[in-house]
């Protein structure tokens, strides 16, 4: 590899590398760029087969960024992670609760993660419609029981939560529930995920939609 390659060609190089390895699969032409750019961000090819996403997640996804939906992270990793440029572009507002001193002193006063009280507050706001969780079970299992108590409809639900305690169960709790709710999602199975991988999946989201919100103008 020569130091001297620019960054796009580094990152088309990586792709053919990728798209080599993973060879034949059964990933539709819309859900593809989003798992081969989980794959670019981790260089783990287990999410060739672990990814899940509800049949229209990638169009309804697209289409909310288009429209300009707010989004809410789980953590100020996962939003830092986020292409500003074409936030900017959609006027998308992009927030992370966690930090809040509201959030914090709910969460002291409960004995309770942060996490909880912020999707809260993110979901109390109907400008947010996406919600991009890469770190907290706890975050997941909330917004799946504002969904099923509390009519909560996301435009999207990214589910990447990481770790060892919850962060599967909560990904299978959200594949089953979105079924029954019909909540459009992203997410995959097992233990692995992180706001790293979140965030890259919004950013392929962003990506596609920039492209389609294009050919729509030429």
């Amino acid at each position: 590899m020569s130091i001297n390659m620019r960054p796009e060609d580094i990152e088309a190089e990586s792709f053919r590398i990728i798209d080599a390895e993973v060879g034949k699969h059964p990933w539709s032409t819309m859900e593809w760029p989003v798992v081969r750019r989980a794959i670019h961000t981790t260089a783990d090819f287990d999410y060739a087969r672990t990814m899940v996403f509800s049949p229209d997640a990638v169009a309804r996804g697209t289409a909310a960024l288009v429209r300009g939906r707010g989004i809410v992270t789980d953590t100020t990793m996962a939003l830092a992670g986020i292409n500003k440029k074409l936030l900017e572009r959609f006027s998308v507002k992009a927030a992370c609760f966690v930090s809040d001193p509201d959030v914090s002193a709910e969460a002291l006063k409960a004995g309770i993660t942060r996490s909880i009280p912020a999707m809260r507050k993110g979901a109390a706001d109907p400008v947010n419609g996406i919600f991009v969780i890469g770190n907290a079970p706890t975050a997941l299992f909330e917004l799946l029981r504002l969904v099923r108590e509390e009519g909560l409809r996301p435009d999207l639900v990214i589910g990447l939560p990481v770790g060892f305690v919850g962060a599967e169960a909560s990904k299978e709790l959200l594949i089953r529930e979105a079924k029954l709710s019909g909540i459009p999602f992203i997410t995959n199975r097992g233990r692995k995920g992180g706001s790293n991988v979140a965030a890259a999946v919004l950013n392929a989201l962003l990506l596609m939609a920039d492209m389609e919100n294009g050919e729509k103008k030429s």
